[in-house]
């Protein structure tokens, strides 16, 4: 995107007060959507996000400047506002780049942007209709199909010239169904690291459109759970959301390099059940979360954040690094050129145990089963969450009975990772889109089925 030699002028001009790393990202983003609502197509958009931004440290002191103008001159207008922001000084640093190939493990068979929208949407159709035909209690159906053609080029002062190219494709499909005159929703949204392959090797779009149709109908029909404090069995794939907000946040060096999370300081503790293992993987081929390299040019890597309940590391991007004295470990990542970048998660996870899914149940003589979680929030400082479950059931005597709505899961994260004593082996990952900081970036959460012992369950 960038001239290397061009780079080299920039980052030089960067430096040229004291800092003692610059760091030039650039980036150009296409993004196309399609969706379908009361079974027509809705609207159609095409979007482009191109520019640049320079990132200055000097010891623990850090400035930013973002530009659209990505010409020479525009770029070293940006590099002078933020060495001129940085303070007074004189140039240490002597600029020299050479350009390294990381490779690509995600294959990419048909490019999105390439092919025509009448193509992509007998994917969206697929999925629309075999929602809206699934019931007549179906009253509504919202569906989208994005994809994203993601490139960026990162140069540093530490003579790094890098590019990556991320492609990746989603489907999501929102129902809406009635039981006497009441409303519930289900939502069904796969996607990868992939192109329109996805959806003829990976994805089935008719089998989306029914699960969130099933969920919704299913859900409609329910009565409310009763609230208390019980065991619960909680879903694979997006049952993960659970570790990514009660603790994979408050393992984010963003926290833990402040002081601000429940987990600063306690490397090579016991913090969870002997049971629990949790990854951080950037290196799954094809997942949603995946990256060849960071937002700062680190390569991925996996990241065993949890072994049998121990501690090992956090998720540290550069800057925190240097307060925490420990090194990088790929999650440095920002939703754009004009967002700071700093750590945050790609594919978050809970490792296969060896229980089975009949032990589970059959341990839990009045519970709940989670089969679909939702949405939720946590403080970091303190690991208290709010989630609430999309899909849930009561479960006596070992046995999974009448669908119940409300629910609502509450607690605190070093609590709940202590009282996952029982893990499955149906690891699957589920796509999502995570808020933070530095901006909504793609990730994947993933678990097996897990049983906690105790947690509060909101309800009537």
């Amino acid at each position: 995107m960038i001239a290397k030699d061009i780079c080299e002028r920039v980052l030089q001009e960067a430096v040229s007060t004291g800092a003692d790393y610059a760091e030039l990202f650039a980036e150009n983003t296409v993004q196309h959507s399609i969706n379908m609502l009361d079974k027509k197509v809705d609207s159609i958009n095409d979007a482009v996000i191109a520019g640049a931004s320079i990132r200055l440290y000097k010891g623990l002191r850090s400035v930013m400047a973002s530009t659209v103008d990505t010409s020479e001159a525009g770029l070293l207008r940006c590099a002078r506002k933020a060495a001129d922001a940085l303070g007074e000084g004189t140039a240490e640093i002597a600029i020299s780049l050479r350009e390294r190939l990381y490779g690509d493990i995600h294959p990419v068979r048909i490019v999105p942007s390439t092919a025509p929208n009448s193509e992509k949407l007998v994917f969206l159709k697929d999925a629309y209709f075999a929602a809206q035909e699934y019931s007549d209690a179906i009253r509504q159906v919202n569906g989208t199909f994005l994809d994203v053609d993601h490139r960026i080029l990162i140069a540093t002062s530490e003579g790094l010239y890098a590019q990556d190219r991320q492609i990746r494709t989603r489907l999501t499909i929102q129902a809406v169904a009635e039981h006497n005159g009441e409303t519930q929703t289900g939502t069904c949204g796969p996607g990868r690291r992939m192109g329109l392959e996805v959806f003829t090797d990976v994805v089935d779009p008719k089998e989306t459109g029914i699960e969130a149709a099933r969920q919704a109908v299913t859900m409609s029909k329910a009565g409310y759970c009763p609230a208390g404090v019980m065991p619960v069995a909680i879903g694979n794939a997006f049952g993960g959301v659970i570790f990514h907000e009660a603790c994979g946040h408050s393992l984010e060096a963003s926290s833990v390099a402040y002081g601000t999370s429940e987990f600063t300081g306690k490397l090579g503790q016991q913090i969870a059940n002997p049971k629990v293992t949790a990854i951080d993987d950037g290196t799954i081929p094809g997942a949603w979360g995946s990256i060849n390299i960071d937002d700062e040019g680190t390569p991925a890597r996996k990241n065993v954040l949890i072994e049998k309940g121990v501690l090992k590391t956090y998720m540290i991007d550069k800057f925190n690094a240097r307060r925490m004295g420990l090194p990088a470990t790929g999650n440095s990542r920002r939703q754009s050129y004009a967002y700071t970048p700093t750590s945050r998660m790609t594919n978050t996870y809970i490792a296969t145990g060896t229980d089975t899914e009949e032990e589970i149940f059959g341990s839990m003589e009045f519970g709940l089963y989670a089969k679909a979680m939702g949405g939720g929030s946590v403080n970091p400082a303190t690991g208290e969450f709010n989630f609430a479950v999309n899909e849930g059931y009561l479960v006596r005597n070992g046995k999974i009975c009448e669908p119940v709505r409300g629910a609502s899961l509450v607690g605190k994260g070093s609590d709940v990772i202590r009282n996952i004593d029982m893990v499955s082996s149906n690891l699957e990952l589920a796509q999502g889109m995570c808020g933070s900081s530095s901006g909504s970036i793609p990730t994947s959460v993933g678990e097996p089925l897990i049983r906690v012992s105790s947690i509060t369950v909101g309800g009537r």
